[in-house]
Parts: C-alpha cells; structure tokens; sequence
C-alpha cells in the first residue's frame, strides 16, 4: 500500500485505466524532479515568475496523486511568488514539499519498477 502517494483519483476519472495511470507516474517521475530543481533556483534567485511557473506546472500532478500535504505547501509557494516574499519564509515550505516529494518518487519507482 503507497503511503506518500494515492492513485484513487487517477483511477476515478479514468474509469480504472491502467494506461491512464501509468502515463501519470511516468509524468511525476519525469517532470517533477525537474520542476522542484527549477522551482529551487527560482527561490534562491528570487526569480518569482520561474518558481510560479514550477510551481503551477506541478499542482495538477499532486492533486491527481493525493499528495494533499505537497499540494498544500505548493500552494503556499504560489502564494509567496504572487506577494514577493523573503527567501526565510519560504525555504522551510520548499524543504517540506521536496521531502514529500522524494519520498513519493522513491515509493512510486520501487512500485512501479521505474
């Protein structure tokens, strides 16, 4: 049983299609990573517009994935960029959301093979 991640939503809007959740997997495994590098370089630079970006492109994919405590420190991200936060506000947020997120990378790949 996955404890960092839950694929009832995928399978509920899919009609319990395997594809369908494989494809969700591959595209958490493989953009996601590379979104939180990008949304860390935004932090650190303060680049606001890149780390919304990021932050955006990832939501949907926590969401499907019920991540609720993920999706909710990204929403707080999301809020920083649009108020121009300090960087101390936000590190431990981006701390927490990475954790959450490699530790349901590490989960999904040992479940998935990948």
């Amino acid at each position: 049983m996955a404890l960092h991640y839950n694929l009832s939503k995928v399978y509920e809007i899919s009609d319990n299609d395997t594809e369908f959740a494989q494809q969700i997997i591959n595209l958490f495994v493989e953009e996601v990573p590379q979104e939180l590098k990008s949304m860390k370089e935004g932090i650190d630079e303060k680049d606001y517009p890149k780390t919304y970006a990021s932050s955006h492109k990832i939501k949907p994919t926590l969401d499907l994935l019920g991540m609720d405590s993920a999706y909710e420190e990204n929403l707080q991200i999301m809020e920083w960029t649009k108020s121009e936060g300090k960087k101390k506000e936000i590190k431990e947020v981006f701390k927490s959301l990475k954790e959450h997120i490699d530790n349901a990378l590490k989960e999904v790949k040992k479940d998935y093979n990948i």
